[in-house]
């Protein structure tokens, strides 16, 4: 990846955002980000990737595919809730859906093309898919790490490493816990 500089990282957003239009689970492209391009780089390039993706989804849900996606929804009861919680709250309800797998993600962002809210507003509110890129690319990251010193690559063995290592993990997952555990709680109320 690196003999392929910016370009690689052109190529995997592009990717990762075909993968979440076509419904490829969008943990597994942020895990793949984290253990291709490492922890900040795989952040970054899945959330844009993601963002593109769930844009083009959102779009096509709202102008390209609207009568399949009307059709698939019509048999989730909890899409309705979903619509009105959206039109009375917008990107705010869209935020917390984000933090909170209350619906399969790539399924949402045709779901949300149908909804009142704007494009503008739907990719503010992708911020809240933040936390789950962020585990999802560490854990690619620590999964490459592991993968590499199982081939006998080169890396750091001392214990203090792999102590920084465990405790980064459980704190990301922690935070993602607490993080999501609120947004359930929030979308409960609405």
């Amino acid at each position: 990846m690196h003999a392929y500089g910016s370009a690689a990282a052109v190529v995997f957003i592009a990717i990762f955002a075909i993968g979440v239009v076509a419904l490829v689970p969008a943990t597994v492209l942020a895990v793949a980000a984290g253990a291709l391009f490492g922890l900040v780089h795989g952040i970054l390039y899945a959330f844009v990737g993601g963002t593109i993706g769930s844009t083009c989804a959102f779009l096509l849900g709202r102008h390209g595919a609207r009568v399949l996606v009307e059709r698939r929804l019509a048999a989730m009861p909890r899409f309705v809730a979903v619509d009105r919680a959206v039109a009375a709250r917008g990107w705010r309800i869209v935020f917390l859906l984000r933090l909170s797998p209350v619906m399969p993600f790539n399924v949402l962002n045709y779901a949300l093309g149908l909804t009142t809210i704007s494009v503008w507003d739907f990719m503010l509110a992708g911020l809240g898919s933040i936390p789950g890129e962020i585990v999802a690319a560490y854990g690619g990251k620590i999964g490459g790490e592991a993968l590499a010193l199982a081939g006998q690559a080169e890396g750091p063995k001392d214990a203090s490493y792999y102590a920084v290592l465990l405790a980064g993990l459980v704190a990301t997952v922690a935070a993602t816990f607490v993080v999501t555990r609120t947004a359930r709680r929030a979308l409960r109320d609405v």
